[in-house]
């Protein structure tokens, strides 16, 4: 189901709680939202959607991929990003690695590891970011 987009930066900066096997149709809603706005948005986390949950969607390899629970692990390389956000109006500057290794939980909850570098590292961080109530 495609949800409304969130812009209160109040809700927004707030930090999410982890998410459960009850959170898995807010996954799929959050697939679902990011779909319909493809033309303009990348990623999108949980809070976007009005969900106050660690869950993250983002397009990796043209393919949508969803990650409960993820934690940035490892991260090497710093450099300076400029970056919009559907939930907020403009453009702003921040500091990113180049390549992060994450933990998250699949769709079933299983655990994994994988390192992700340029672009794709780029969007993950920038929904951690939401997910730890950080605005851009």
């Amino acid at each position: 189901m495609i949800r409304e987009i969130v812009h209160d930066p109040v809700f927004l900066a707030q930090k999410s709680l982890p998410a459960t096997r009850e959170d898995l149709d807010t996954a799929l809603d959050l697939v679902d939202t990011l779909r319909y706005h493809k033309d303009g948005c990348v990623g999108m986390a949980a809070n976007m959607i009005g969900v106050l949950r660690r869950i993250i969607a983002f397009e990796n390899d043209g393919e949508y991929m969803v990650m409960m629970n993820p934690e940035i692990v490892k991260f090497t390389g710093v450099y300076e990003a400029e970056e919009g956000c559907l939930s907020l109006s403009g453009v702003r500057r921040t500091k990113r690695f180049k390549s992060i290794k994450m933990y998250y939980e699949n769709l079933r909850f299983e655990p994994r590891f994988k390192t992700f570098t340029g672009w794709t590292a780029e969007i993950i961080q920038h929904e951690i970011d939401h997910c730890n109530g950080i605005l851009i």
